[in-house]
């Protein structure tokens, strides 16, 4: 079978959700070209016909993910519209393996992606924020929510609290050891909700 005839078996959306579920089993380090390709029993140039190199295929899994979010059924006042995009932004990303790792790797301006920049910054704009606060508060919400996202996801791989313990030294470092209970990997949940809501208490929101 030639590569044409390869590739008309396929479509994007079909290498995109290949790329996603190797993802899910095996993480984003394990996720290529070659890789999405063996897994759709293809050569790599088929795969490549569609997505072109593995950067612009990681680009259209993190607006694949992205579109995974719900956009409608929002909360009516602004502020808490843009809290709930946030939470559903941050599962989004847990829903997958390394989401966050993903997401934070790309700088994609594809429509799912843009669809939810333009619901957050609207709630921003609507809560009362000018242009450059909502456009900046947008940024910080999404920048925090990956940050913490990618370190949550990691909690598995990595003994991050103990690592942590060892390196704090009540002598050296007397205020870190103090709160070192509260730096602990831990309660994501509280910790994201905790950060939004300072995220949009700084606006004034």
């Amino acid at each position: 079978m030639t590569n044409k005839q390869q590739s008309d078996r396929l479509d994007p959306a079909t290498v995109i959700r290949a790329g996603l579920d190797l993802l899910d089993e095996k993480g984003l380090d394990a996720v290529s070209t070659r890789a999405v390709a063996d897994r759709l029993g293809v050569r790599i140039n088929t795969v490549q016909w569609h997505v072109k190199t593995k950067a612009r295929m990681l680009e259209l899994m993190a607006d694949a993910v992205l579109g995974e979010i719900p956009l409608t059924d929002l909360p009516d006042v602004p502020a808490d519209r843009a809290r709930e995009l946030a939470r559903r932004f941050r599962r989004a990303l847990l829903a997958h393996r390394d989401g966050a790792a993903l997401v934070v790797g790309t700088y994609t301006a594809e429509p799912k992606t843009l669809a939810f920049a333009e619901r957050l910054v609207e709630a921003l704009l609507a809560s009362g924020l000018g242009d450059r606060e909502a456009a900046w508060t947008s940024w910080a919400i999404v920048y925090f929510a990956l940050g913490l996202t990618q370190e949550e996801q990691a909690v598995d791989h990595r003994p991050l609290g103990d690592i942590l313990a060892r390196a704090i030294s009540g002598t050296a470092h007397p205020a870190l050891h103090r709160v070192a209970v509260h730096l602990a990997p831990t309660s994501f949940e509280e910790r994201f909700e905790f950060g939004v809501t300072a995220l949009l208490a700084a606006q004034g929101r």
